[in-house]
């Protein structure tokens, strides 16, 4: 049993924005990013909770991950179309910590992996959740113009993300702060 709790981000995170195939304005499929498919595998069989928090079309999200067959690898699934919101707002969040059955007390062992420090790192540093930047994609921000935007921690590829997991899921399970 795991004592962290993971919410991450799809586009950029997991899946490369730049492969995502359209048929009129839905997603169809998407390509994940080499080693996302197979992190999000490992973390899922070893049995961490793992929420889907990401900003963009419900169906869209349902397309790609039915496809690869790795819905089921998501304990929660929060999406902004059906939640409202994008992050950075806390609706999202909150709404990924009622689909867990989670309590105020349970966010010192949350982290929020994303890849956008505007969205993903300042709504998770905002909500008091530990922040982990994916910095994978040149496509978005990389400049922290705001405090709020720094993340906890930054890593470039899976095998240093699962390294941190890991060394948090310790943390964690030893009642220490994360960030």
């Amino acid at each position: 049993m795991h004592d962290l709790i993971i919410f991450i981000d799809s586009g950029d995170t997991l899946i490369d924005e730049s492969t995502q195939v359209y048929e009129g304005d839905e997603i169809i499929r998407a390509e994940f990013i080499p080693g996302g498919r197979e992190f999000l595998l490992k973390l899922h069989q070893q049995g961490y909770t793992i929420a889907l928090v990401a900003d963009g079309k419900n169906q869209d999200f349902l397309n790609v991950y039915r496809e690869k067959d790795l819905k089921a690898c998501f304990d929660a699934w929060v999406v902004s179309e059906v939640v409202g919101k994008q992050k950075p707002s806390a609706v999202m969040f909150e709404a990924a910590m009622q689909a867990l059955q989670l309590t105020e007390s349970d966010k010192k062992r949350i982290v929020m992996i994303g890849n956008n420090i505007r969205k993903d790192v300042k709504g998770a540093n905002e909500f008091g959740l530990t922040s982990i930047w994916f910095d994978w994609s040149p496509r978005y921000f990389h400049t922290v113009e705001h405090p709020s935007e720094r993340s906890c921690y930054t890593v470039r590829t899976y095998d240093d993300l699962y390294a941190l997991v890991k060394e948090l899921d310790q943390k964690a399970m030893r009642g220490e702060r994360l960030c």
